[in-house]
C-alpha cells in the first residue's frame, strides 16, 4: 500500500491538513508565550504558571470531554476547539499590543486554550478510525504524524525568528492557521459517533479510568510516563536556558525547542524501518532511563551544541516510550470507549505536561534553574528504577498484546512506529516531538 493511499479519501485530506495547521499555531504560541512571560518577569516560577494555568481546566474537563466524543458529532467538537485556539491567540495579540507590566491576562488566555485542550485531546484521537476504511487507518496515521513531526520542528524555529519582529505577529499568524484549520473541519462529511444508546451515568463517565485499571501492563506503562515527565520535564525552563545560561536569545529558544522533535522523527525513521518486536517492557524502562539522563546532560551543559544534542536525544527516547505506551492502549480500546480511555490518557500526558512544567517552575524558583534540571533527570531515574520493581509483568513484557475485538483495530493490528506515533498529539495537546507532548489538536 502507498503511504499516501489515505490521501484518496477527502475527509483524510481535510483532517491531516487542519492539524498541521493548527500544530504549527500551537508550537509557534508556546515559544512566545514562554518568551514573552519571561522577559516580563524573568521569574521561572512564572513560566511554571503557564503550564498550571493550562492544566487546571483541562483536569476538570477532560473526562467529560471523553464521554461527549463517545455520544456526539466529534468533527463539531473538534471546530469549536479551533475556533476557541483561535480566539485565544487573538487575545494574546491584543495583549502584546498594549502596554502591560502584568503576566496575569496571560495565564487567564492560556486558561481559556486549556479548555480547548482539554475538549479536543480525546475527540481527535477518536475521530481519525471515523474516516478512513479500516484497512487505511495506519497509513492515515502515518501521514499525520509525518506532517505533525513537520510542524513541531519547524514551528519553534519560525516562531523564534518571528519574534524578533514582536510576539503580536506570531500571535496573529497563530490566529489565522486555527481557522484556517476550523474552516478545513468544516468540510468534514463526518463527524464520528453521535448519541450512543450507553445512558449519560457516572460509571459511564468513569469507564476509562476503569478499563486502565484493570490492564495492568497500561496502568503501568501510563503511570510510569506520568511521574518521568512530571519530575524530569526540563522544556518549561527553555526560555530561562536559552536567556540566562546558553545566552541565544529568541531565535536559540527556537532551536532548542524543536530538537527534541528531531530526536523524535530520526526515532520514527528508525522504527519504521525496523519495527519493535521484541523486548518491549525493556525498552519502554530503557529509553526512560535514557531521558532522565539525557535531562541530566543538558542540565550541566553551557555548550549551546551540547545542549540541542542532549534535546535531540531525549526526543528520540521520548518517542520510543510514547510508542510502546500507545501500542499498550489504543490496539486494544473498541471504538465504543475510545473517546473515554483517550480522555484518561490524556489525563496523564497533561499532568506530566502543564503540571510538570508547574513543578519545574517552583522548584527553579526555589533552588535555581539548573538545579532544578538536575533534581528532575535524577528523579526520572529513581522513577523508571522503581517502576520496573512494582511493575515486574510489565518489566518483563516481551511482545504487544493482541488488539480489541472490533472491525476497525482488527484490521489496523500491525501499525509501525509511524502508525501509532500521531496520537502523542503534538498540536493543541505538546507532542513528543515538541519536547513532551505539546499541544493535541
Amino acid at each position: 500500500m502507498s503511504r499516501l493511499a489515505a490521501l484518496a479519501y477527502p475527509d483524510v485530506r481535510r483532517y491531516v491538513a487542519a492539524r498541521f495547521l493548527v500544530a504549527v499555531a500551537v508550537q509557534m504560541q508556546t515559544v512566545a508565550v514562554g518568551w514573552q512571560v519571561f522577559q516580563i518577569t524573568h521569574d521561572p516560577f512564572d513560566l511554571g504558571l503557564i503550564g498550571l494555568s493550562q492544566f487546571l481546566p483541562f483536569i476538570v474537563l477532560v473526562l467529560p470531554a471523553g464521554q461527549l466524543s463517545d455520544r456526539y458529532d466529534r468533527r463539531r467538537i473538534v471546530l469549536a476547539c479551533y475556533l476557541i485556539a483561535a480566539l485565544a491567540a487573538a487575545a494574546l495579540a491584543l495583549l502584546s499590543a498594549t502596554p502591560n507590566t502584568s503576566v496575569a491576562p496571560i495565564f487567564g488566555v492560556m486558561a481559556l486554550f486549556g479548555i480547548a485542550r482539554a475538549l479536543i485531546m480525546p475527540t481527535t484521537q477518536a475521530l481519525l478510525p471515523n474516516l478512513v476504511p479500516a484497512g487505511t487507518f495506519g497509513n492515515a496515521v502515518a501521514l499525520n504524524t509525518s506532517l505533525l513531526e513537520v510542524a513541531t520542528i519547524g514551528g519553534p524555529a519560525v516562531a523564534g525568528v518571528l519574534i524578533l519582529l514582536g510576539t503580536g505577529w506570531v500571535y496573529v499568524i497563530c490566529a489565522g492557521l486555527c481557522l484556517a484549520g476550523a474552516l478545513m473541519t468544516l468540510g468534514l462529511s463526518t463527524g464520528g459517533r453521535m448519541r450512543t444508546a450507553e445512558p449519560m451515568s457516572m460509571a459511564s463517565l468513569f469507564s476509562g479510568i476503569t478499563f486502565v485499571r484493570g490492564n495492568r501492563a497500561v496502568l503501568g506503562s501510563i503511570s510510569l510516563d506520568l511521574f518521568a515527565v512530571l519530575f524530569g520535564g526540563a522544556m518549561a525552563l527553555l526560555p530561562a536556558f536559552a536567556s540566562d545560561v546558553l545566552h541565544v536569545g529568541p531565535t536559540g529558544l527556537g532551536l532548542l525547542r524543536a530538537a527534541p522533535a528531531v530526536g523524535a522523527g530520526g526515532a520514527g525513521a528508525i522504527l519504521a524501518i525496523r519495527p519493535l518486536r521484541g523486548a518491549v517492557g525493556r525498552w519502554l524502562f530503557g529509553c526512560v532511563a535514557l531521558f532522565g539522563l539525557s535531562t541530566l546532560v543538558f542540565g550541566i551543559s553551557t555548550s549551546f551544541v551540547l545542549s540541542l544534542l542532549a534535546l535531540v536525544v531525549l526526543g528520540g527516547a521520548d518517542m520510543v516510550s510514547m510508542y510502546i505506551r500507545h501500542l499498550l492502549v489504543q490496539l486494544q480500546v473498541p471504538d465504543a470507549i475510545r473517546g473515554r480511555v483517550s480522555a484518561v490518557n490524556a489525563v496523564f500526558i497533561g499532568a506530566s505536561n502543564e503540571l510538570g512544567e508547574f513543578e519545574s517552575g517552583v522548584t527553579a524558583a526555589w533552588w535555581g534553574i539548573v538545579p532544578a534540571v538536575l533534581v528532575g533527570g535524577v528523579a526520572t531515574l529513581a522513577v523508571a528504577t522503581g517502576w520496573s520493581l512494582c511493575f515486574p509483568t510489565l518489566r518483563k513484557l516481551d511482545r504487544f498484546p493482541g488488539p480489541a475485538s472490533g472491525p476497525e483495530m482488527a484490521e489496523a493490528s500491525a501499525p509501525a512506529i509511524s502508525d501509532l506515533a500521531g496520537d502523542a498529539e503534538p498540536g493543541l495537546g505538546q507532542g513528543a516531538a515538541g519536547g513532551r507532548r505539546a499541544a493535541p489538536e
